[in-house]
């Protein structure tokens, strides 16, 4: 098991902030990609026990839903969710409000979920996997899981006619001035 940077398929998509909703897609790839990690964390430590590649995968688990994850749930809030509110569409509404209440649900699991990981990849001897810790995995999965669909099937394409070119070019700067702290 080697790190995220050693396995095939996690380079990022070739997309930039120039596409948002194509960007937007992309970090799903990532959020799949990085939930795969986990899962084959899981399966090695169960199989294996700890060591240095279950460490550096809790690690690459770690970053990216410490860093990358926050910033497309705000994507999300600020560009995605704002251009609908105004519909008509009382389905598509309450698909909204519920991925607002997951962005606030998935914040919650990953709090927990990070107190495992931070011990798989910090303590002297870590813990084994128990019963809780494969709940909650597998709880903090099916929710992304749930969300990503009701994502890319119903909402990111009803957003996306909200915007002509100049609205894209605006929140793809905005999304891109997010990431370099501006």
């Amino acid at each position: 098991m080697g790190s995220s940077a050693s396995l095939p398929g996690f380079e990022a998509p070739a997309v930039g902030f120039e596409q948002p909703f194509e960007m937007l897609q992309a970090c799903h790839e990532r959020v799949q990609r990085s939930l795969g990690l986990l899962e084959r964390l899981m399966a090695h430590i169960e199989a294996q026990g700890h060591d240095g590649a279950s460490r550096s995968a809790a690690a690459d688990v770690l970053r990216y839903f410490d860093i990358a994850a926050p910033l497309h749930h705000e994507d999300e809030e600020k560009h995605v969710f704002p251009a609908l509110w105004d519909s008509t569409d009382e389905d598509l509404l309450a698909a909204i409000a519920t991925l607002q209440r997951d962005h606030e649900r998935m914040a919650a699991l990953w709090q927990r979920l990070r107190e495992v990981l931070l011990q798989w990849r910090d303590a002297a001897q870590p813990p084994a996997i128990d019963a809780a810790a494969r709940a909650l995995a597998r709880e903090f999965m099916a929710c992304y899981d749930a969300h990503i669909a009701t994502e890319e099937q119903r909402v990111y394409p009803a957003a996306r006619l909200r915007y002509d070119a100049a609205g894209l070019a605006r929140i793809g700067a905005e999304m891109q001035a997010r990431r370099r702290g501006g």
